[in-house]
């Protein structure tokens, strides 16, 4: 199974297409910026989990930019997905994604990759459905700590990563995604939806001009 680390070939005529219409504007960096790392769980990232892919670079490059944010002392905010044993608290959902069942709590499968280095201080949110913010505090946490920028990494591009960049739009965050730190099972589902991410809903920008954002940023701000 690959991922994509691209927009696609085609990606430029869709977003002159969108810009025609009106679309396709920029929210740009605000002030005071948090990471959000969605779903990078072993779950996602072990071969020998039904539900992963192949997400060595994205993992590589989402280091970075947590390695940044530590370094300025900012906000940073993992999730993870996981279930009662009995599934009872999925809804609907394993009747589209059955493999979910996978993902029970106090598994392996739902802990956060080592490669990323999490530290105790950085809290890990638990949730059920694609949103990051979907039946969890993520939107209180944020603004307690005065954030206004979003940057998203994680998995995959075409469900919580877009679920969730949608909803921070929602929330009124303005939501930041490094192409290289966002990955997905169909290379053509990443490029798709990172397309779209780009024309709707958030920017899509090199995750090198997020890190130097982020750098820039006055420590703990």
């Amino acid at each position: 199974m690959t991922t994509s680390r691209g927009n696609g070939g085609d990606g430029g005529s869709v977003l002159d297409a969108y810009r025609s219409k009106g679309l396709a504007g920029r929210v740009g960096f605000g002030r005071r910026p948090a990471v959000l790392v969605v779903d990078f769980i072993i779950g996602f990232t072990d071969p020998a989990s039904p539900l992963a892919a192949d997400f060595g670079a994205e993992l590589d490059a989402t280091l970075g930019v947590l390695e940044a944010a530590r370094q300025r002392r900012l906000p940073i905010v993992f999730t993870t997905t996981a279930y009662d044993d009995d599934m009872s608290d999925a809804g609907i959902f394993p009747l589209k994604v059955p493999s979910l069942a996978q993902l029970k709590q106090g598994s392996r499968w739902v802990e956060v990759d080592p490669r990323l280095g999490r530290r105790p201080a950085e809290p890990v949110l638990e949730k059920k459905y694609a949103s990051a913010f979907f039946g969890t505090s993520l939107a209180s946490d944020l603004r307690a700590l005065g954030v206004d920028t979003l940057i998203v990494t994680g998995c995959t591009t075409s469900g919580c990563v877009r679920a969730s960049v949608v909803d921070a739009l929602q929330h009124g965050f303005r939501a930041i995604v490094p192409r290289e730190c966002v990955g997905d099972r169909s290379q053509q589902q990443h490029a798709a939806n990172l397309i779209d991410i780009d024309g709707k809903y958030g920017d899509v920008v090199e995750t090198a001009e997020v890190t130097a954002y982020l750098a820039a940023v006055k420590e703990g701000s």
